[in-house]
């Protein structure tokens, strides 16, 4: 039965049973005429979500990593310049992918446990009078370190300048799950994927697509085959795929839109708020700290806290789930043995949460970590109480 209890990771996330149930589909032809009937809905609703009107939806059986390298590959040409900060691993990753592909990359070093360094992206935005930047590259949510960056605040930095740049965002663990603004800040391409906020396996990267960063395809010199997309978009104007299409995703995808807009959007946003600021009460009722350096840099969908000096993070996480059978996330990159994750995002009630944070008390305990048990419990319980309780009088 342990294998009922949910996980704390910040991705893959916990799977209601309606969506396993859809992804129990038999095999279809995904060539036969009425497949646009079951695919083509998908497309056009997920732009909901990523709150575009005028963006194209471009899917790849992938990961998030699949879109990270498709946003490049599609758009930029060899030795192209872009400008991208370092302030945790998935912000690295770009980093990486680029300098990989060939690409002259200026990175900006950034403390981990701050986000997107605006003002010093606009000065460097603003020096480039020959417009040698192509394109920033900005992490959303990073999930190492559980920190929200301001993307409307980097549109504006680019406006200001009067920069032609493309904006990329990564927002895997942000998207379905805290507002995400398309058309309004002016993004060009944003990478996304199945398995976080879309409550799916992984194996779907989700893309939304600007005419502007359809335009740069044209002039786009880097080779792509498998994540060309041309060749996605031609296959799926006729609603088909150039390749064989992760097609029990696709069901599962729209059985998650479905669950999605029937909370209703806004809805989802404010439970992440309520289950996130839960647990933001009980780390501070430990005595403990997040990553996240302020407020409004915290994120919605994974708090990453440091643990006391002279323990061992990584012990208590092993702990948690030899003991408990409860998964949680390790700190990854710098904050290795310094700080775990606790992932609230996806398919989760305050109920969930609740056990979640008894679980890893007792595991503190365990491991004598100087913390009051039942402390953290209590203070999450409080304000999930109380905060209901206004939602509902408000309401009524």
């Amino acid at each position: 039965m342990t294998d009922q209890n949910p996980v704390f990771i910040p991705g893959p996330t916990n799977m209601p049973d309606r969506l396993r149930r859809a992804l129990q589909v038999q095999t279809q032809d995904h060539r036969a005429p009425d497949f646009v009937d079951v695919f083509a809905p998908v497309m056009a609703d997920t732009k909901k979500v990523f709150g575009s009107t005028d963006g194209k939806i471009v899917t790849f059986p992938a990961s998030g990593t699949g879109g990270w390298e498709a946003a490049v590959c599609n758009t930029l040409s060899p030795g192209d310049k872009v400008l991208v900060a370092r302030y945790g691993v998935f912000s690295h990753k770009w980093i990486d992918l680029c300098q990989r592909h060939g690409l002259e990359v200026e990175i900006v070093e950034t403390p981990w446990g701050e986000g997107v360094p605006v003002a010093r992206f606009a000065e460097i935005l603003t020096a480039d009078t020959g417009h040698a930047i192509k394109a920033v590259l900005t992490t959303h949510n990073e999930t190492a370190t559980g920190v929200r960056s301001d993307i409307a605040a980097v549109r504006r930095a680019l406006d200001g300048a009067d920069h032609p740049a493309l904006l990329f965002v990564d927002c895997v663990s942000s998207l379905a799950s805290m507002p995400f603004d398309f058309d309004g800040w002016g993004v060009d391409i944003a990478v996304s994927g199945s398995q976080k906020g879309f409550m799916l396996p992984t194996g779907m990267a989700i893309l939304c697509v600007s005419p502007k960063a359809l335009d740069a395809m044209e002039r786009a010199k880097l080779p792509r085959t498998f994540f060309d997309f041309r060749d996605m978009m031609k296959a799926n104007a006729t609603g088909g795929f150039p390749y064989t299409p992760p097609l029990q995703l696709i069901h599962g995808m729209r059985e998650s839109l479905n669950m999605l807009f029937e909370e209703g959007l806004d809805n989802v946003y404010a439970r992440h708020f309520r289950l996130a600021e839960g647990v933001r009460r009980a780390v501070a009722a430990w005595g403990l700290s997040l990553v996240a350096k302020s407020p409004e840099l915290y994120s919605d969908t994974v708090s990453a806290v440091y643990v006391p000096e002279g323990f061992d993070s990584n012990a208590l996480t092993d702990h948690a789930y030899r003991a408990y059978k409860v998964s949680f996330g390790v700190g990854l990159g710098q904050l290795d043995g310094k700080a775990f994750r606790i992932g609230h995002l996806g398919s989760l009630t305050d109920v969930m949460v609740l056990s979640g944070l008894a679980t890893v008390e007792m595991a503190m305990a365990d491991l004598n970590y100087p913390i009051t048990l039942g402390s953290g419990v209590a203070a999450a319980q409080e304000y999930y109480r109380t905060s209901r309780a206004t939602t509902l009088k408000s309401a009524a």
